[in-house]
């Protein structure tokens, strides 16, 4: 469950870019300092930050990237904090490039691997304006309250149609996982696909809506079964295609 911002600075700048990382656990400032690549798959960046004791650690690098489908540019990071490496990539939406920008998110990319969907309950509202859900999901080692907001990076069909946030301690947004719409090939109803990473790995689960609840904005959170109406690419991960 990761969250942040990265931002271009001046040619003239020390580093070439600067921003924030956010967790459940942390909240750290680090910068991407170019370096002198080897080969061309080389990393572009180092990674660094400053620990409690006011010293300079590198704790990563970083790739300039080129999405495959869009053509758009951004930034694949691989961090470790001391709590196991993990991946992010820096994107930057339409309108930051519209903009010529130097603005760019930090979304995850990938996480701790897919876990059997198991005992789950929740429920999924549709909120009246914004075209965004609020829900929450459980079990009997996780409480997760998230919001699906519409995706504005969505270029292509089987782009996620929403991300999936939950608030840190300090109310900082983080991203956990991914939803699409979808329907029925066999009953022909509208249903949501999500991908959730919770605290023990990543959680395939769909929101339906039994005879009761259809046509309203209340839908029930029920294990994935693959019966083959899932959404098209819907097990890309937390990866989000600038």
């Amino acid at each position: 469950m990761f969250a942040g911002n990265l931002t271009r600075n001046a040619e003239t700048a020390a580093a070439e870019y600067t921003g924030m990382i956010h967790s459940s656990r942390f909240d750290i400032a680090i910068q991407l300092e170019a370096r002198a690549k080897m080969s061309a798959r080389s990393p572009d960046y180092d990674v660094t930050a400053v620990n409690k004791s006011g010293r300079k650690v590198r704790i990563g690098t970083a790739w300039n990237e080129t999405g495959n489908t869009s053509g758009n540019p951004y930034i694949s990071m691989q961090i470790d904090v001391g709590l196991g490496p993990f991946r992010v990539n820096a994107v930057q939406t339409k309108e930051a490039r519209a903009a010529q920008s130097g603005e760019f998110e930090i979304i995850p990319l990938v996480s701790n691997g897919l876990m059997k969907s198991g005992s789950i309950s929740g429920e999924l509202t549709a909120m009246d304006a914004d075209n965004a859900f609020t829900g929450y999901i459980a079990n009997m080692m996780f409480d997760l309250e998230f919001m699906l907001i519409e995706n504005s990076y969505k270029t292509e069909e089987t782009h996620p149609d929403y991300r999936i946030e939950v608030s840190s301690p300090r109310g900082t947004p983080i991203r956990v996982g991914s939803a699409w719409m979808a329907k029925s090939s066999r009953t022909g109803n509208d249903y949501l696909s999500l991908l959730i990473n919770t605290p023990d790995g990543d959680l395939r689960v769909n929101a339906v809506q039994n005879e009761e609840q259809r046509g309203g904005q209340t839908f029930s959170i029920i294990p994935f079964i693959d019966s083959g109406d899932q959404a098209q690419d819907a097990g890309a991960g937390l990866s989000l295609v600038a």
